[in-house]
């Protein structure tokens, strides 16, 4: 069964044996999408989740299921695609086929590989991992010597905790935005790849200061827009989870044109103002509307609304 999600997110889904016409237009429509044959990884039956997110120029994979094996035979070559694609390992021992040559990855290790030489990978329940698919000569422009690195197991704690997180995050809301948002973000995801395959001076330091930084500015956003109920939510919790100081943290969202403590205060006030606005929490009083925007101060809450949106909390609902 296949479903799209929302535009750019691509969902393919199969269990059972590999044979039937129900898996051969399955495997024709997730080969359309791959560029990958997909048979049991152990046993005799698939067992694959397989979720695909567009972003402007590069595709981010997210499979799961408890048995998958993703080949690219010398046949399929025929397509002409020299894309590069790193393969990070989430869980369990990834192995890796190139040309012949197999890497084991263990979690937080990757690898990246060349759609234009035969290779293969696997997982289960316990083997798991996510590919980012980029151009070439997207990666190669930010990193010339990037393919003297291929099938080389590659290992940098802050970088990849950073990638992987950035995956999470651009693979489930990239799709989402708009153009101009999805080519940043595709940009910042291959300047990080950029970065952990290592490069000059010139190259890192554009990659750190593009990249980098606007990838945690991101993640850190994203967690503060995840934990907006909790009033106790503090910069230097937000910035530890992105592996910066208070003051590297407070320094990304000044460079973006805000503070820390005024991009919260905003987020708060749009989320109770689209509450006040919900049909659904007609009932609900302000205080307790205020309270899961994560204001402890009613009456900060008030004035800090009505200075923003020019009306209070209740005038708001009213009209």
């Amino acid at each position: 069964m296949d479903a799209a999600k929302t535009p750019g997110i691509f969902v393919h889904q199969y269990a059972g044996l590999p044979i039937g016409l129900a898996f051969e237009q399955w495997r024709d429509r997730a080969f359309g999408a791959c560029g990958l044959d997909i048979g049991p990884s152990h046993g005799d039956s698939i067992d694959c989740r397989l979720q695909i997110s567009v972003v402007d120029n590069i595709a981010l994979a997210i499979p799961e299921g408890a048995s998958a094996q993703y080949t690219r035979t010398q046949s399929h070559l025929a397509d002409g695609s020299d894309d590069l694609v790193l393969i990070a390992a989430h869980a369990g021992l990834v192995r890796v086929g190139q040309n012949g040559h197999t890497v084991e990855l263990a979690p937080a290790q990757m690898v990246l590989v060349d759609m234009g030489i035969t290779g293969t990978v696997g997982h289960t329940d316990e083997d798991r991992f996510t590919t980012i698919r980029m151009p070439r000569r997207a990666l190669l422009d930010i990193n010339p010597r990037a393919e003297e690195k291929l099938s080389q197991v590659l290992a940098d704690g802050a970088v990849a905790e950073t990638i992987f997180r950035y995956h999470a995050l651009a693979a489930n809301h990239g799709p989402h935005l708009d153009a101009v948002g999805q080519r940043l973000t595709a940009q910042h995801m291959v300047d990080l790849v950029g970065l952990l395959l290592g490069t000059d001076a010139e190259h890192a330091s554009l990659m750190r200061g593009r990249g980098q930084a606007a990838a945690r500015l991101d993640l850190m956003r994203a967690d503060v827009m995840a934990a907006l109920g909790r009033n106790d939510l503090c910069l230097a919790e937000v910035a530890t989870r992105s592996g910066l100081s208070p003051r590297q943290a407070q320094r990304l969202f000044e460079q973006a044109g805000t503070t820390f403590t005024e991009f919260v205060l905003e987020q708060r006030l749009l989320l109770a103002r689209k509450l006040l606005g919900d049909p659904r929490a007609r009932t609900r009083k302000i205080s307790d509307i205020a309270h899961s925007s994560g204001f402890s101060d009613l009456s900060y809450f008030n004035r800090a609304f009505r200075k923003r949106f020019g009306a209070t909390p209740s005038e708001l609902r009213e009209a």
